[in-house]
């Protein structure tokens, strides 16, 4: 299957100071894509990039061989949907009108609010478990029910391509796993194609299917779980002594970090 979400020569930057440079990615069609690095490394700054959140200083970004600043806004809405880190929704605003705020690249003076639109919005609600809190005020909810709208948003927008930053960020352990299988449920039942960035590097192994390790604004590894977390990935890019062993649940890689006062047996 044709890559259809792709970055060439890309070079992303702040205040003019360059964070990524001249990278190459081809996000896997119908898969789960992980990046994983350090703090600082640049990988939130490649999400913003592959979702036009950002501009270019050079190269492009490209969704099905056309340049995504080339596509009219609702259309690549239409195909593409982001969730940010600690997005801030305005004063007041219930879940539900936020959820419906999904709906709107499909709006337009021929087409105003549908059945379909109401049943994507309820869906979405249901699928994140906020039915219940759809009356209430984003600014009310605790970080990890504002999380939850804020997803339930980009899923009522049912987008081919998903791209999170850090999307179990405030959630509880439970809530992680939650969030998880629902976008691996998405991903096994409609075909998605997700793109996320995460902390924990075991989660990422178990729910990856490319991960997408970045070291100073470069893809320092891309691949398999079993292909890029290895010892020496971990202490290139995290700058972190750890084992790798295989999960005991599932297989995948699992890392182990060593701090200074562990006592390691070889």
């Amino acid at each position: 299957m044709t890559d259809r979400l792709k970055a060439q020569q890309l070079t992303l930057a702040y205040e003019g100071k360059p964070i990524i440079l001249d990278l190459n990615l081809a996000i896997p069609t119908g898969k789960i894509t992980v990046l994983v690095g350090a703090n600082g490394c640049g990988k939130s700054t490649l999400l913003r990039g592959l979702a036009r959140l950002l501009k270019p200083r050079g190269g492009a970004v490209y969704l099905d061989g056309a340049s995504i600043y080339n596509l009219p806004t609702k259309v690549l809405a239409q195909q593409l949907g982001i969730l940010p880190q600690g997005p801030i929704a305005p004063e007041g605003l219930t879940v539900r009108d936020l959820v419906a705020q999904g709906r709107y690249p499909y709006q337009n003076w021929l087409q105003q609010w549908s059945k379909d639109d109401e049943f994507m919005v309820e869906t979405a609600l249901a699928t994140t478990q906020m039915s219940h809190l759809a009356d209430r005020a984003i600014d009310t909810l605790s970080g990890g029910q504002r999380q939850r709208a804020w997803l339930a948003m980009a899923l009522a927008q049912d987008t081919d391509i998903l791209l999170l930053d850090e999307p179990t960020t405030f959630l509880d352990l439970a809530h992680q796993v939650e969030v998880l299988d629902l976008l691996y449920d998405l991903h096994q039942t409609k075909g998605r194609t997700i793109v996320m960035v995460l902390h924990d590097l075991n989660q990422a192994c178990r729910y990856a299917d490319s991960l997408v390790a970045v070291r100073q604004g470069q893809i320092y590894a891309q691949g398999t779980p079993s292909q890029v977390m290895t010892e020496g990935m971990v202490r290139e890019v995290f700058g972190l002594k750890c084992r790798i062993v295989p999960d005991p649940v599932v297989g995948t890689p699992m890392c182990v970090p060593i701090g200074r006062w562990v006592k390691v047996n070889y």
